[in-house]
């Protein structure tokens, strides 16, 4: 599962009686936002260290093989939510800021698989899958709905959509927090409102400068994409972002610390626009995207010292990973090219974010439950798709007929006692063009679309020709062996048509 978060688990507070091994473990997931498989230590990053993440990883099993379901954020989030493909819906690409819900009020969720076995469940950080009924509709000054509560979370605190994107507010609740009535938000994705500045037109008010894009309304002294007016009182500071959600999660675990509960913290770091707090400027000497990666680390950190000093880390599985592989320049001028130095975000994995080679969905994995989960290394194929179905067996909930229609049970792998992983996977790149691959050999489907992103440096894998890789032999996707191999190329279509073929 290449998406993986680190899961921290549950830890025995010294003034609370230890918990049974028997009891409902909590989970935490912690979902990082575009920091790719060799960007922490645990997985060989030299340059830069993340400690906590490696912390973590010695606690628990490390997957090198963890896959999101796709190399961009919506469709992996509405996969891992759903237990569905995203290609397989309409309206699940990249969402605006003002997208409708992309995952509707009927539809069964993760959430909902911890709801049914009586968990108290939460998210917090960025969320990315609409609010409200339909796209341009939301009343941003009143109650936004439906919401993550129509999906199974009792509590939320969350970005509307990502840190790039109006309306830059946080929705506690589905309601804007420390909103003045006297002073609406409006938001739009087709025009600027009258007298309002832009990043385009009004550079000079900037104190970040797109590269491309991202050069609409201008909040915090950084433009974005989108238009938004109103709201003053309620903007966040993009620096106090990581601090306002880990806040938040922490609060989550302190309010429910003495009944199950399923935490879903998703950060903003390492997104776009890369604005650490203060005291993380010049730690990575790698400029702003390295500093926001120490940031994550220390995010992960609060949550497993809360966690032990609380007493629940040993009654907690924290499940780590990212929605999708990295990407260095993604519409700002943060100097995360000029600085990148020797580092290499996705590890030796070709390609990157928005990408069908494996540094676009091949990410970091990690699962920690100590006493129960045995400390190492699996290379077994898995995927974040498949959170549904495994925890409905871990804890024994049954799945509604027709729910997480893709999502897999692989609970022995993920807890490292047997189990051989998914014997395929399927994959999506930003053009929405499909790879599969089964441990060995990836196949990666003619697809439309450039060759090569321009903008952000990234190999899309988009070409008009079967492509062939035999990973166990050539991991950097080197060699298209198609050709040669005509029969896997076969057998992998085949299974590819199969899989597209069902649910129709």
């Amino acid at each position: 599962m290449p998406f993986w978060v680190l899961i921290p688990m549950g830890c025995i507070a010294q003034t609370n009686p230890v918990q049974s091994s028997s009891s409902k473990p909590n989970v935490v997931f912690i979902y990082a936002d575009d920091i790719g498989f060799g960007d922490l230590s645990c997985n060989g990053a030299k340059t830069i260290k993340t400690p906590n993440v490696d912390l973590l990883a010695s606690h628990g099993v490390r997957f090198t093989n963890m896959h999101s379901s796709a190399a961009t954020c919506t469709p992996s989030r509405y996969a891992l939510l759903t237990g569905e493909y995203a290609w397989r819906r309409e309206g699940t690409g990249i969402a605006t800021g003002d997208a409708g819900s992309i995952i509707r009020p009927e539809r069964y969720t993760l959430a909902d698989v911890f709801k049914n076995a009586g968990y108290q469940t939460g998210v917090v950080g960025k969320w990315h899958l609409g609010l409200g009924d339909k796209t341009a509709t939301q009343d941003w000054n009143g109650h936004i709905t439906p919401g993550p509560s129509d999906i199974g979370f009792d509590y939320s605190f969350i970005l509307a959509a990502t840190g790039d994107r109006v309306p830059c507010v946080y929705v506690e609740n589905e309601r804007v927090i420390n909103l003045d009535p006297n002073d609406p938000i409006s938001v739009s994705y087709e025009k600027n409102f009258e007298g309002e500045p832009t990043g385009k037109l009004n550079p000079e008010l900037l104190k970040m400068h797109p590269s491309h894009g991202h050069d609409m309304s201008i909040v915090n002294g950084i433009s974005r994409i989108g238009f938004m007016k109103g709201g003053k009182s309620a903007l966040w500071k993009d620096e106090e972002i990581a601090d306002v959600i880990t806040r938040k999660a922490l609060a989550f675990i302190e309010k429910n610390k003495d009944k199950p509960f399923f935490l879903y913290f998703a950060t903003q770091d390492a997104h776009v626009p890369r604005v650490p707090n203060p005291r993380f400027v010049g730690s990575s000497g790698m400029g702003a995207r390295g500093d926001a990666i120490i940031e994550f680390d220390w995010s992960v950190g609060e949550v497993m010292n809360t966690l032990k000093r609380l007493g629940l880390d040993k009654n907690t599985i924290i499940i780590l990973s990212s929605d999708n592989g990295p990407v260095v320049d993604d519409g700002y001028k943060d100097r995360a090219v000029e600085l990148l130095g020797n580092h290499k975000p996705a590890g030796e994995y070709r390609g990157g974010k928005y990408s069908s080679f494996e540094g676009g969905t091949r990410v970091p994995g990690i699962l920690s439950w100590p006493g129960t989960v045995k400390p190492g290394v699996s290379d077994k194929l898995l995927c974040q798709v498949d959170m549904p179905a495994t925890f409905a067996e871990l804890l024994k909930v049954k799945l509604p007929s027709g729910a997480a229609p893709d999502s897999e049970n692989h609970l022995d792998t993920w807890l490292s006692k047997g189990g051989k992983g998914r014997e395929y996977l399927v994959l999506q790149n930003v053009n929405n063009n499909l790879s599969i691959e089964d441990g060995k050999w990836k196949f990666i489907a003619p697809g439309k679309g450039a060759a090569y992103n321009q903008q952000t440096n990234t190999e899309l894998g988009n070409l008009n020709q079967d492509q062939l890789y035999n990973l166990s032999s050539d991991i950097g996707e080197k060699s298209n062996v198609a050709s040669q191999n005509p029969e896997i190329v076969g057998k992998l279509k085949a299974k590819l048509d199969q899989v597209k073929a069902l649910n129709k």
